[in-house]
């Protein structure tokens, strides 16, 4: 059963923190660095029943806990992760491993197309399940009713989201029928706000008349729709911003977002170089033409947002490099 954060008014809430240096920042390792990365052997627990997305829980050589995740949104969710942690904000470490075999592997239907008789695997995601900071499993929160509404912090994280596209922004209102991709870590008294799933990022957000077209025109990491869609990502129409992302709260994510909160986010995002997003993209297990199409790609998005912010563009330039 969700339910939102346990006794808040006797801690101390977190959604961002100054990232610091940002240039200096390793992308291709991300929040847990090389340290952290999964080392095999692998273990094979259980499965992982939470979400849609075929999930296992396995524990590595040095007897850490993981959450591993096959299919479409690996790549995607890896370099969601990498971003936001970059942009000061917090993330689960999450590591792309191209292949490997679990011990004690069993046969799991949801896993069938992943997971062969031996327990070998190929393209998955593992994120990190930790004591400390402790993950709250089956907690969440909204994106209009939380601690941070109306601030820069929470109007760059959806700006975030649009920029990345990631349309299945359901969060703790949806964790009934659909489960919540909004979480929270908790250190002490401390609990710490951040988006676990970026797995449907990176492709098409949708398009047509009705609502079911939507739906089913929708994507995950493919450069091209993600591309095709760059030129729509955000203008100023009459005054206003006017955002092209389409999600499954679409409405929470562009309402009260203001050009001083692109500015904002701008001032970190602008920081960002394309050699670190091009890293985190091949991290991620893009190939080498899909690691350019989406720097390609991105790098359009932050200029619209310079654009329209009014955030100076000689000062993306270094980005570039």
């Amino acid at each position: 059963m969700y339910s939102d954060v346990p006794a808040l008014r006797n801690g101390r809430a977190l959604l961002w923190h100054d990232p610091g240096r940002l240039d200096r920042l390793d992308l291709r390792w991300g929040t847990g660095g090389r340290s952290l990365a999964p080392r095999a052997p692998f273990t094979m627990l259980k499965e992982d029943g939470s979400g849609t997305t075929p999930k296992v829980l396995v524990r590595d050589a040095a007897g850490r806990q993981w959450s591993v995740k096959f299919g479409k949104e690996v790549s995607p969710d890896v370099f969601g992760s990498r971003v936001a942690w970059a942009l000061g904000y917090y993330a689960e470490p999450s590591y792309y491993v191209a292949e490997g075999t679990f011990r004690h592997a069993v046969a799991l239907k949801r896993l069938e197309n992943y997971i062969d008789a031996a327990g070998h695997f190929k393209r998955a995601r593992f994120q990190l399940r930790s004591k400390y900071p402790e993950y709250l499993a089956d907690v969440g929160w909204s994106w209009t009713k939380n601690p941070f509404a109306g601030t820069h912090q929470l109007n760059g994280l959806k700006i975030l989201m649009m920029l990345l596209s990631n349309w299945d922004d359901k969060d703790i209102d949806d964790a009934l029928k659909r489960g919540s991709n909004t979480a929270i870590y908790r250190e002490g008294n401390t609990y710490l706000f951040f988006v676990n799933d970026w797995g449907a990022a990176l492709g098409d957000w949708g398009h047509g008349p009705t609502r079911y077209m939507w739906y089913i025109s929708r994507s995950k990491w493919d450069c091209k729709d993600y591309a095709h869609q760059t030129g729509k990502f955000v203008k100023v129409e009459d005054g206003r911003l006017d955002w092209g992302y389409r999600g499954t709260h679409s409405k929470s994510m562009t309402d009260g977002v203001t050009p001083a909160d692109i500015a904002w986010i701008m001032s970190y995002l602008g920081r960002l170089t394309d050699r670190q997003v091009h890293a985190a993209l091949l991290a991620s297990g893009a190939t080498a033409a899909e690691a350019a199409c989406y720097t390609e790609a991105i790098q359009w998005r932050i200029a619209q947002l310079a654009e329209v912010s009014g955030y100076r563009a000689d000062r993306i330039v270094a980005r570039r490099r």
